[in-house]
């Protein structure tokens, strides 16, 4: 791995671990609607943005049903929801740790912008972070994480070869490399590894150590 000046991190699933505030409200959200989601309310569904999300669950592609379900899982969310967020052990203090070490740390999330900002004021991290973006952080949503990412990396004159994203998932191993920046997966969290990826997830690569390694400043 090349050296590392700048660490940019997925959110749901790397950092905090979401899921009991994400499900909550979409469990709201098929309430309100007064209907029965077609697949079970599980981890396995959290990561991808929430439109595409609503329509599996749903099986539907009906507009006007997807703007409702949406509608009322963005009031559950943003009003409730999010506050039963929590983070993975380990993650605060070392995202301290990085901060203090004047690391430049960024989000890059398919979470909606104005819960992160939510999340990260509720969790005191909001001055950890030099930017923390979604699809939705400009007039117009990017069409996926690789482009959020390359956007952080023009807004921030960042090196692709000197920046790192972390992430849980295959998803986002494939946007860092579509963005041309190094990957680091970590191994908890909504991980959906192919075998191949899970070849490379042991004990000794990988973990907060292993991280602060590759972070460390040059």
């Amino acid at each position: 791995m090349p050296s590392i000046q700048n660490v940019i991190f997925d959110l749901d699933g790397t950092l905090i671990d979401s899921s009991a505030s994400i499900l909550a409200s979409y469990n709201a959200a098929f309430e309100c609607a007064g209907l029965t989601p077609v697949l079970a309310l599980t981890a396995d569904i959290i990561g991808p943005p929430l439109r595409p999300t609503l329509q599996m669950l749903s099986g539907s592609s009906d507009t006007e049903l997807l703007n409702g379900l949406t509608r009322a899982f963005i009031a559950h969310y943003d009003s409730t929801g999010y506050r039963y967020t929590t983070v993975f052990e380990g993650v605060d203090a070392f995202l301290r740790e990085l901060a203090e070490a004047a690391v430049p740390l960024f989000i890059v999330t398919n979470k909606r912008i104005a819960p992160t900002k939510l999340i990260l004021d509720y969790l005191g991290w909001a001055g950890l972070f030099q930017g923390a973006y979604a699809l939705d952080s400009w007039g117009s949503p990017l069409p996926s994480k690789e482009a959020v990412i390359r956007r952080t990396i023009e807004l921030h004159s960042l090196q692709p070869d000197a920046t790192l994203y972390v992430g849980d998932r295959d998803d986002d191993r494939f946007a860092a490399e579509q963005a041309g920046v190094a990957f680091f997966l970590v191994p908890w969290g909504y991980g959906m590894c192919s075998p191949t990826n899970m070849d490379e997830v042991q004990d000794s690569t990988f973990g907060w150590k292993a991280l602060r390694l590759h972070s460390a400043p040059r």
